[in-house]
């Protein structure tokens, strides 16, 4: 709905496996939608990790929300769902072990980056590819790319 789209099964799990989740990481998922990449970053993390889902959509945010809420994800405190630009990432929270976009940005946000705990990782579509960060240090980072790849753009309120 509202012009989104949800991410095909595949790339879903390619990006998840470029992410290396372990039980008790705390994520941030950019572009929640309809719930379904917080439910299963939820269910990887499980009880002991946080994944705070940010959807700038306020009708899919609730809508991500009701959907996680039937695995029990939201109420045993797992997954948190958020109203906001994504861009801004989620300050309040940081830093994260993982961060996971489901939507393209022209360029990856440094809010993100100042947000990732050193020897965390962010997983992003940029354009036509799909970028993997890791935090190598407070200033340096390492890059891998994976062409080919498409995705509604990242929506900001700027």
């Amino acid at each position: 709905g509202h012009g989104q789209t949800i991410s095909q099964p595949l790339v879903v799990a390619f990006m998840l496996e470029k992410l290396e989740l372990e039980q008790g990481d705390k994520v941030l998922d950019i572009g929640s939608g309809s719930g379904w990449t917080t439910a299963l970053l939820s269910h990887i993390v499980g009880s002991e990790g946080k994944v705070i889902g940010i959807e700038i959509v306020p009708e899919l945010k609730e809508f991500g929300k009701q959907n996680v809420s039937e695995y029990n994800f939201v109420e045993k405190g797992i997954a948190e769902f958020v109203c906001k630009d994504g861009t801004e990432g989620f300050e309040q929270q940081a830093p994260y072990d993982r961060i996971l976009a489901s939507a393209s940005a022209r360029e990856l946000p440094s809010a993100w980056k100042e947000q990732l705990e050193v020897g965390g990782k962010i997983v992003a579509p940029v354009g036509h590819s799909i970028f993997v960060y890791s935090k190598r240090s407070e200033q340096e980072f390492e890059k891998e790319e994976h062409p080919g790849f498409s995705f509604v753009p990242l929506i900001d309120e700027s």
